[in-house]
């Protein structure tokens, strides 16, 4: 029975393939047309309609490839840190690492999910990390099966804070530093609201991963997956003694990624900056543990081909906003939802931003790229309104952070999925609630930023 209910839930690639066909249908439906731009920049009130040829038939076919090379930069970024990820495993120190965390606080499952769903939200408030942490999925997995949870709670340690470090970001140059850039705003200006929001919202993530958590381990049915197999894969090592060369391993690891936020800050480092600081924590890594080149090379190899599913699951995703882009209807989209805010009063302006922003995300989920197409828009629409554009601003990182949670346009997000072995709906069941609560919190913000002129 199991079996053939697990078979009618669509797979991450059937869904996403579904929705390149769907994005092509929209391009014969949607009028065609632009906003003139000044560099990345959209020209406020220069949406026009243009001429444009339908697509070809085959287009959702012969736009993957265009997706997957366009997404290159990130699908290769997985693989080589999936590899990198397999020689540290292979030195037994991540698993180690794991083991003292389960013997230490395992009894203790608020400090643990706490702990880390925090450090994951500081991670992309800060520097905007979020493909970064596709590596930790199985390692989480394998960790939560062990405290007898299961692996949605893996993904919700990770996601849940990576979606709440974007939504209230401080200081995401990928986001919040771009948006207040193409808006005006002072740069880092207002963080003291933002840190404020990310201390509520991850007080109000962490208590419904718990409070999941403990429905599981009291009953093992209610787990929505439950009736996905994790027999293969997401097994932790018998040896998890934390010896002094896994020590060694592990201050390697953190002092790479120490290299990597001030790379970020100081020298504007990011995705071939980030894997050439990966690849060199392979090679110091395992000079430390004493394993032998071929060795390395062996590990590299299983490691990267954990995550071949999901850099495929990367490329096809990206492949959405290639159909919607050729058929220039992504402009038409963006127009059409942010047009109607400009005659409203602040209050329902500023929640209308946070709608179109939510709507927006699914057809660029790029937090950056979002910025750069809806910002001049909503930036003008602010001043009409009589709001602040740091309102505008913060409008746009909570529709941006937060849907980043669910929409199965963000590739980030369907490959983790992938990689959990969670389906789509599954996840919904989990996260939906959680999105309620949050975007309840962000209405209020709104309406608080609204009053005192934030």
């Amino acid at each position: 029975m199991s079996e053939v209910r697990s078979s009618r839930v669509p797979d991450s690639l059937v869904l996403i393939f579904g929705l390149i066909i769907l994005a092509q249908l929209a391009t014969y439906v949607l009028p065609a047309g632009e906003f003139a731009r000044n560099g990345r920049e959209v020209v406020r009130g220069s949406y026009h309609a243009v001429e444009a040829e339908p697509l070809p038939v085959f287009t959702f076919l012969t736009a993957v490839p265009v997706g997957l090379t366009e997404a290159a930069d990130i699908i290769f970024f997985i693989l080589i840190v999936g590899g990198v990820f397999g020689v540290l495993r292979a030195t037994g120190a991540i698993d180690a690492l794991i083991g003292v965390a389960i013997r230490r606080v395992g009894d203790r499952p608020a400090w643990l999910v706490g702990g880390m769903v925090t450090l994951f939200a500081i991670g992309s408030s800060t520097v905007g990390m979020a493909e970064e942490y596709v590596p930790f999925i199985p390692l989480l997995v394998a960790m939560c099966l062990a405290l007898k949870a299961d692996a949605v709670v893996a993904l919700g340690i990770v996601y849940v804070g990576a979606g709440v470090g974007y939504a209230c970001a401080a200081l995401n140059p990928f986001t919040v530093l771009i948006g207040q850039s193409i808006a005006g705003v002072e740069l880092t200006s207002g963080q003291g609201v933002r840190w404020l929001l990310l201390a509520i919202c991850l007080v109000i993530g962490i208590h419904h991963i718990l409070r999941y958590l403990r429905q599981v381990q009291a009953d093992a049915t209610r787990s929505v997956v439950r009736d996905v197999s994790y027999d293969e894969g997401f097994d932790l090592p018998d040896d998890l003694r934390l010896t002094s060369s896994r020590v060694a391993v592990i201050g390697v690891f953190a002092a790479g990624i120490g290299l990597f936020v001030y790379g970020v800050g100081a020298r504007e480092w990011y995705l071939t900056e980030l894997t050439a600081v990966f690849l060199g924590i392979a090679l110091a890594g395992a000079a430390v543990a004493r394993l032998s080149p071929n060795r390395v090379a062996r590990a590299f190899y299983v490691g990267a081909a954990e995550l071949t599913t999901t850099a495929l699951i990367v490329g096809f995703a990206r492949t959405i906003q290639v159909v919607l882009t050729e058929g220039q209807v992504i402009d038409t989209v963006i127009n059409g939802l942010a047009a109607p805010l400009a005659s409203q009063p602040g209050y329902v302006a500023a929640v209308g931003m946070l709608a179109v922003q939510t709507v927006c995300n699914l057809f660029i989920p790029s937090g950056s790229g979002q910025a750069y197409v809806t910002m001049p828009i909503m930036a003008p629409i602010a001043d009409l309104t009589g709001l602040s554009r740091q309102t505008a601003v913060l409008a746009y990182q909570f529709g941006d952070g937060f849907t980043n949670m669910v929409v199965p346009t963000n590739p980030v997000l369907m490959g983790m999925l992938a990689l959990a072995r969670v389906p789509y709906q599954r996840w919904l069941r989990f996260v939906g609630p959680l999105l309620v609560k949050f975007y309840l919190v962000a209405i209020v913000a709104l309406m608080l930023a609204v009053r005192w002129d934030y």
